[in-house]
């Protein structure tokens, strides 16, 4: 059976990520981000609201060091990567439990204009777009002949 575990959030940093060190010299980060979602409420208008929730991330070597010298509180934030839920006794002896994403990718959100200028240099180019009538349109015969 297949599985399938992607996860991309756009959200806003609730903290300033903090860089840390494994005991083995890893670089690692976890922060987490605000981020929006829509429902309808069950009252008699049906009507659509919003809330926040907040997600917990987790970024490690090159990606932590990344966003924690380009991120802080408040900016946007694109992230990639997988949902994880891990689990722990503490020192109490309860079974604790964690949620969270670990972002293999992350990018910034803001327009070159509203963020660092320094990180903006590094910002990935906006995929092109083609206004639909500039595109030729290839005619394809009616053969069988798949081109695949």
């Amino acid at each position: 059976m297949a599985s399938f575990n992607k996860v991309i959030l756009i959200g806003n940093l609730t903290a300033d990520p903090e860089l840390k060190t494994t005991q083995n010299g890893v670089s690692v980060t976890s922060f987490s981000i605000g981020v929006q979602r829509r429902y309808t409420s069950k009252g008699n208008d049906g009507s659509n609201q919003q809330t926040s929730d907040f997600i917990n991330i987790v970024c490690w070597r090159s990606t932590a060091e990344f966003v924690t010298k380009y991120f802080t509180k408040g900016k946007s934030i694109l992230v990639c990567g997988s949902l994880q839920t891990r689990s722990w006794t503490d020192a109490n002896g309860v079974k604790r439990y964690a949620t969270e994403v670990v972002a293999d990718e992350v990018s910034f959100v803001d327009k070159k204009g509203d963020s660092n200028p320094a990180a903006a240099a590094f910002a990935t180019p906006a995929p092109y777009s083609a206004n639909p009538k500039d595109v030729p349109f290839e005619v394809m015969s009616d053969d069988d002949d798949l081109p695949f």
